[in-house]
Order: C-alpha cells, then structure tokens, then sequence
C-alpha cells in the first residue's frame, strides 16, 4: 500500500481516517473563508486531518445557464487565500488539461471527475504536476478497471495516487454503493476514498432542486464506507444548502458535519486498533 502525502497529511494503510470537505463550487469568497473556518474548527476539536476542498468550475452541468463557479484564475486565488490562512491543504477538480498547471501551482490535489477519469490527455497532464492525484472513479466503470487509469499516472513517474468511489450507474437514473468497490480498488495499491454526497445524486434532476438527493443515506453509506476499511471521505458541505448554487440536494448541512464525522471517527478507529481484518487465504 503507498502512503500518500499531502502536506504533511498521511493518507493509506493505517494511517487515522482523514476528511476532504467543502461547498461543491466556490459561489463567494465570504462563503468559502466561512466554510473553511467552521469545519476546520470541527476537525481541530475532533483531531481529523483536513484537506478543504470547493471547484473553481463545475463544466458537467445539465444547463448552460446554470452557475459553473468563477473560473480558474479567481477560484484558485481564493483557494489559495483559504491554505494561507487556515494552514490547510486545498484540492478542486479539473475539466480542461490546459489548467493543469496553474492548478498543480496552487492545489495540494488536483482531482480527476469521476466522468473524466477514462480522459487520457487529462489524466496525463494532472500526473506531470506531480501533485496528488485524486480520481474518481468513473460510474461506468468496474473497479478493477482502475489499474488503467493509475497505469497512465505511473507511466508519468507519479505515485501519489488516492481512488475515489462515489457510486456506479444501476439503470439510468440511479447510482449504488457497492462496498466491495473499495476493497477491490484498494487491492490495487492505493488508498480509497469514499464520497458519499455524490453517491446520493439522483439524476434526471437538477441539483439544485430538493429531489435531487437522498441526504438521508448519507450517515449510513458514511457508516459502511468506513467499517469496510476506507482511508479518506470526501463529504460536500453548506453552511446553507437551501440556498446554495449547485449540488444544494446532496450537500450535507454543515451543521450536520460534527455529529457524522464523531460517528466515522469512532468506526474507522475501531477497524484500525482493534479488529485485525485477515482476508488472505480465504
């Protein structure tokens, strides 16, 4: 298993669980810095390393007029603004390989969309940054079939990899969970990250509107990712979710994130001290 370093951050093998969270696009700086501080107080009180995570650009939209985010110039700024200030790495996702390497001058992880991850001229140009490379893996995908992607980032001589389920396609409209996803992925040698608030999407609906997610599985896919053994979790949050300019129905309420991540925190430090998982041989 490789353990990946993200500033200082140990992610993979027995290293404690370790928290990705932010608002989906950056909307405002105010509403960024805001989000920033009111979860990093939250990982300071429960000691869980932090990575702040929030898009400078959301291409995957269902409308052309629907709010994308403030590009890639302003929002990596204000990503910079928040590792000053917070002392704390910062990751955002990447549609378009020509931003990759003014990303790879800001980002501690530059993320590859779950709908990109087959994207060779992109994944290519994220791994020459040398940064972290989150992908997620794509819905379409079986998790086995990773190793291509990873192939393509150590062929660039980068093995700071993390792989992300958030989900495969049952039907059209209907993404699931299937824990085994991550142990399959995490046999492939890296750590797994699970994300829970995209998994809860239901497509068909914009995002923005109410039915556009089950937030009420959030807590028990969180609770299952983690007693199946994952190394991260990836949770998207609001501090007003109602109001918010994408993602609003699969968000969790910020005023939500201490209870869940008390619950994964106990979960993921019992798996890890105390119940030794020997699966060889079986």
């Amino acid at each position: 298993m490789h353990i990946v370093d993200v500033s200082g951050i140990k992610i993979g093998g027995e290293n404690p669980l370790a928290l990705i969270a932010g608002p989906c696009v950056i909307e405002t700086e105010a509403i960024v810095m805001q989000t920033a501080e009111q979860i990093k107080r939250i990982t300071d009180k429960l000691n869980i390393p932090l990575i702040f995570k929030s898009s400078y650009l959301k291409d995957n939209r269902s409308s052309a007029k629907t709010y994308q985010g403030p590009g890639v110039e302003k929002g990596l700024k204000i990503l910079q603004k928040v590792k000053e200030q917070f002392k704390i790495p910062v990751l955002s996702d990447i549609h378009d390989m020509h931003d990759a390497q003014a990303c790879g001058e800001v980002l501690d992880i530059i993320q590859i969309p779950a709908y990109l991850s087959m994207q060779t001229g992109l994944t290519l140009a994220v791994a020459k940054t040398g940064k972290v490379v989150n992908v997620k893996k794509g819905q379409f995908l079986h998790p086995g079939d990773m190793r291509n992607v990873i192939n393509k980032i150590e062929g660039e001589g980068n093995n700071k990899i993390i792989l992300t389920d958030r989900g495969t396609f049952f039907g059209y409209h209907n993404l699931v969970l299937d824990m085994r996803n991550l142990k399959v992925m995490r046999d492939l040698g890296y750590p797994v990250m699970l994300d829970p608030t995209h998994a809860i999407r239901k497509y068909g609906v914009s995002s923005s509107d109410k039915r556009g997610g089950a937030k009420e599985f959030i807590f028990g896919l969180s609770r299952a990712g983690t007693a199946a053994g994952i190394d991260a979790i990836f949770i998207e949050t609001h501090p007003d979710c109602d109001n918010a300019l994408c993602d609003a129905a699969s968000m969790l309420p910020i005023q939500r994130l201490e209870a869940l991540l008390t619950q994964v925190k106990n979960i993921d430090e019992l798996v890890k001290k105390e119940l030794q998982f020997d699966e060889e041989g079986l």
